[in-house]
């Protein structure tokens, strides 16, 4: 194998911005950003839109938006009534 051509591989934490959950993964994300662990470590931190911890499919919290009429617009163009 190659030496220095492979991105780090390393402890990374994953902070779900929807929930505030923490979850531990090794990862070659990069990130500038540090947060300390539940371990007393500190760690390179990084954000994350949605996870498991504020997806609707695992929540079971299922949330119906409607923005702008998509389901109006969809039954328009497939002749649905």
């Amino acid at each position: 194998m190659k030496k220095d051509i492979h991105p780090e591989y390393r402890p990374v934490v994953f902070r779900d911005t929807a929930s505030g959950t923490l979850f531990m993964a090794r990862s070659t994300a990069k990130t500038s950003q540090t947060i300390k662990y539940e371990d007393g470590n500190e760690y390179p931190v990084f954000d994350i839109e949605i996870s498991s911890a504020s997806h609707p499919f695992f929540t079971g919290k299922q949330k119906l938006v409607d923005t702008t009429g998509r389901v109006e617009r969809f039954k328009r163009r497939y002749n649905i009534k």
